[in-house]
């Protein structure tokens, strides 16, 4: 019998309980449906464990096994001191490239490069499909094969800001193919890692997937406060952390040296691995070194492609310690086996030729005059982005929901992704939206997009 009366007692969840065995997942199965179907909302604390178990006049542990499974499917998130919550990113879609999309969408939700490295790319690709030994590239790399596209990533490593050798590359089918064999080959089920309040979607899927905990770590200004993360280090037993220094995705903002540092710091004093996302450290015209130059034998270092060149050369450079190596090449080799032969070989040709810095420039100047174009049609607007970054964090006025302005934006055509698709957690979404500002193939397709935008926002102003 439950110690304590329930009558008239205010409780934000009372599940009835099922006899159908075991009584945690029959738990956690209600828990889901009730926060799927909105009878609980998303930043609502949940009962107490023990408050919960004597209201259901069941063990704790049953109460305790039944949340764990939703804290690991993302439903609902702990803080140490505070409780249990309903994420408020439980209901949002972190998928963002999905089919059923109609043709006449302007894309500004993908982060993609605009495409003027297409061009030089299919120069070099008909260069190597007319050598008479094309047939090698269709079969698995051998060591001996791979040796000089090593070189060609450690130069690429070196133009986004951290100097490295040959021994510590592994090859990568992409980011989000590294990110996820990291996570497989350092992480077990159950484990935490800490993240930004607001953080890349891949990330998010790739957690949920694997049964990974987000712990998102407080802001102090724009960057994570090192008190914060040291108490989560200390508190939440966190194995590594997630970081995107350059741009970060979503929110634009840059980490100081200083800050690069103290995190650096962090990591080697707890013992714990970072994972350094550099996916947009290329857009600095002058580089900045990276996190992992300050803590390399913590810092696993991912130097992809797909928005340097171009989103369908799928290859990402990753540098790794020694200590991480074998377990996170494992995972890689069960993942892939390798990499394309094709594309490891056309990536490192771009990188040791001129062409690659050639088209790096390109980029820069192209993405320095769309960024213009946005700062003239959204200059009443906080639109936060540097000029050299392919996106930016809009801030939305009024009372209009990101959610509700991106279902707005797509009824009008235009995709953007609003912020609960990146926050983590029990982090509150903040009134914001992201742009991609080099996803429309045009010039003039963006400024379609820009005006559309510019309408919307001012009809949520009021």
């Amino acid at each position: 019998m439950p110690v304590n009366s329930f009558e008239n007692y205010p409780m934000t969840w009372k599940p009835v309980l099922d006899t159908v065995k075991p009584l945690y997942r029959s738990l956690a199965n209600q828990l889901e449906q009730d926060i799927i179907n909105g009878r609980i909302l998303p930043g609502t604390k949940l009962p107490p464990y023990r408050e919960l178990a004597d209201f259901l006049d069941i063990n704790v542990s049953t109460v305790t096994k039944a949340f764990k499974v939703c804290i690991l499917k993302g439903l609902i998130s702990t803080t140490v001191g505070s409780g249990a919550f309903v994420s408020f990113d439980a209901l949002s879609n972190a998928y963002l490239l999905t089919d059923g999309k109609p043709k006449n969408i302007i894309e500004m939700g993908a982060t993609i490069p605009e495409p003027a490295s297409y061009e030089p790319l299919m120069a070099q690709f008909k260069n190597i499909v007319s050598e008479s030994d094309l047939i090698k590239y269709f079969r698995y790399n051998r060591p001996g094969d791979v040796l000089w596209q090593k070189d060609a990533a450690v130069k690429f490593m070196l133009k986004g800001g951290y100097t490295t050798n040959i021994e510590t590359i592994l090859f990568a089918s992409g980011g989000q193919n590294a990110i996820t064999a990291a996570l497989i080959g350092l992480c077990q089920h159950g484990d935490k890692i800490g993240t930004d309040p607001h953080t890349y979607s891949g990330l998010k899927t790739t957690a949920s997937m694997l049964g990974i905990q987000l712990v998102p770590i407080k802001y102090k200004g724009l960057v994570m406060d090192e008190n914060a993360l040291i108490y989560a280090c200390k508190n939440e037993n966190l194995k590594g952390i997630y970081l995107i220094p350059d741009y970060q995705n979503p929110t634009t903002h840059i980490m100081s040296i200083e800050g690069r540092k103290a995190l650096a710091r962090i990591a080697k004093e707890n013992n714990i691995f970072i994972i350094e996302d550099a996916a947009y450290s290329l857009m600095h015209e002058k580089p900045i070194p990276a996190v992992a130059s300050f803590a390399p034998e913590n810092t696993i270092y991912i130097a992809s492609m797909s928005k340097a060149i171009g989103p369908g050369l799928r290859l990402a450079y990753v540098s790794v310690p020694l200590k991480y190596k074998k377990p996170l090449s494992n995972a890689l080799y069960n993942m892939n086996i390798s990499v394309s032969p094709l594309m490891a070989e056309l990536a490192a040709r771009m990188i040791v030729s001129n062409q690659f810095d050639t088209i790096i420039q390109s980029h820069r100047k192209n993405t320095i005059e769309r960024n213009q174009l946005v700062n003239d049609y959204l200059s009443e607007y906080d639109c936060l982005g540097e000029k050299t970054c392919i996106f930016r964090w809009l801030k939305l006025p009024g009372k209009t929901s990101a959610t509700d302005f991106e279902a707005l934006a797509l009824k009008h055509c235009v995709q953007v992704y609003g912020a609960d698709r990146f926050a983590v957690g029990n982090s509150n979404p903040e009134k914001a939206v992201r742009l991609s500002i080099c996803a429309p193939e045009t010039i003039e397709e963006l400024e379609k997009g820009l005006k559309t935008l510019r309408k919307l926002l001012s009809s949520i102003k009021q």
